[in-house]
């Protein structure tokens, strides 16, 4: 039986279990789909991929696919998913990366971007190549092209970290401890490139390094610093070595998570917002008279807030890295930020990248005589709930319930992305976000301190699971 593609094909990327529903009969029809859906019969393609048992045979069934319908395809072996886009951008070539992020060892997936790192999503291509990839898997067959293409090799790692610190300088900061957890994944190759000196010459960082060996199994924990427990490792180590900060990375690497010397969580707001008012600065010192910040609507008011004050702009997106993407690029914004930690670069030709949004905090910390946790203080002023999950069979319904009685005089309600009630006046707001693919509503809740918040979580709690 032929597999179904739209069940791996997602808004975003293609994310599947390995042999159920991503195979290497998939992929080589995914690789001539991607070739002849964006028009790149004798233009290069980019291949590499991420750690998981299944890379490598993905990555030459993709190549096989691609090279039979007449791209050159240029193998970049093991690479983080911002080494693609770094890849993509520099050469401005068409590429894929082979990753399921922070996803368990036995699913692999593709992230694709079209020349200049601009992603491919549902609205720009890819369900078209899960069509036609679709029809050449019913059809047994891939046509050959009139002139095959050819498979070349090249190592970009190098390069990347190169590139990464041409934008950021560290040279001159403090000498600092870093702990980094790469869970595993793709962090363990790059953090030793761009912060140590496995390729370039040595930073005042001395590098603490967690599970830095390649294992797409994750034998340690989960590589998906989202969730708490998945700290845990790094949290002791940070206090064991008395060391300045903690960074924790996901699967593919294009996401990071801090702790302070304490080990407590560093929100992803306010990394946003210390990232956001240095870029401001360096924008304005190039003579760039409002620089524009993009941030999705979830992320802290802080955020915002400081934005205006240091004489940018703030544009609010909703969720999702494409979005932002575009909005980038429209908005010629020189920074975004997500609360999920994705950070977004222009000059990072607009694409994600964790590694250089912790190297403007170590530059941040290295300036300066402070500790992270006083530091960062300006930029956390408000009590958050982070992100909770209710299960939730009649999402419309739950939502109506909370509105019925939180959105009464005083609050403004929003539908950018799910439902979003502002109450400036009670110092709160809060957004409900149902998933696309589960059954779940998602509730974010801020406020001017944590009674507050505890108050306003606990009543829409109450009322979504009533």
């Amino acid at each position: 039986m032929t597999i179904d593609l739209s069940a791996s094909f997602k808004a975003y990327d293609v994310r599947g279990i390995v042999g159920e529903s991503i195979t290497a009969e998939t992929v080589r029809a995914t690789g001539a789909a991607f070739v002849d859906v964006l028009g790149l019969a004798g233009e290069t393609v980019l291949a590499g991929g991420d750690m998981r048992p299944s890379t490598p045979e993905f990555v030459a069934a993709f190549t096989e696919g691609a090279v039979r319908r007449g791209a050159h395809v240029v193998q970049i072996g093991l690479v983080s998913t911002d080494e693609l886009y770094y890849a993509s951008g520099t050469f401005r070539a068409a590429g894929v990366t082979f990753t399921a992020s922070h996803n368990p060892s036995q699913y692999n997936g593709m992230k694709m971007s079209r020349a200049g790192a601009v992603p491919v999503s549902s609205e720009t291509g890819l369900y078209e190549i899960r069509d036609l990839a679709q029809r050449y898997l019913d059809e047994g067959a891939v046509p050959a092209a009139p002139a095959p293409g050819t498979v070349t090799q090249r190592d970009v790692l190098a390069d990347y970290a190169a590139y990464l610190r041409s934008l950021v300088d560290l040279s001159a900061a403090r000498p600092l401890k870093v702990v980094v957890d790469a869970g595993n994944g793709m962090a363990g190759l790059t953090t030793p490139a761009v912060l140590g000196d496995a390729v370039l010459e040595p930073l005042p960082l001395e590098i603490v390094p967690l599970y830095f060996e390649l294992d797409g199994t994750f034998p340690n924990h989960p590589a998906n610093p989202l969730e708490p427990e998945n700290l845990v490792d790094l949290q002791r180590a940070v206090r064991e070595h008395g060391a300045d900060l903690g960074i924790a990375f996901d699967g593919d690497a294009d996401r990071c998570f801090v702790v302070d010397e304490q080990g407590a969580a560093v929100t992803p707001s306010a990394v946003t917002a210390l990232v956001a008012e240095r870029e401001i600065e360096r924008a304005r010192a190039e003579g760039v008279e409002t620089p524009v910040i993009i941030h999705n609507l979830i992320t802290s008011h802080a955020v915002p807030e400081l934005v205006t004050a240091r004489g940018g702009r703030p544009v609010r997106t909703r969720v999702g890295h494409s979005f932002i993407k575009a909005l980038m690029a429209e908005e010629s914004a020189v920074f975004g930020g997500e609360h999920s930690a994705h950070y977004y670069f222009k000059d990072f030709f607009n694409a994600d990248t964790g590694m250089l949004a912790a190297m403007h905090l170590l530059a941040a910390l290295g300036e300066q005589d402070l500790p992270l946790s006083e530091l960062m203080r300006q930029y956390d002023p408000y009590a958050a709930s982070g992100e909770i999950n209710s299960t939730v069979a009649d999402k419309t319904a739950a939502v109506r319930r909370v509105l019925d009685v939180l959105a009464g005089p005083g609050t403004t309600v929003e539908e950018l992305d799910g439902t979003t009630v502002d109450c400036p006046d009670g110092g709160w707001w809060f957004n409900l976000r149902p998933s696309n693919t589960e059954p779940f509503l998602r509730l974010n809740v801020e406020a001017k301190d944590r009674a507050t918040m505890e108050d306003v979580r606990d009543r829409v709690l109450e009322l979504v699971r009533a």
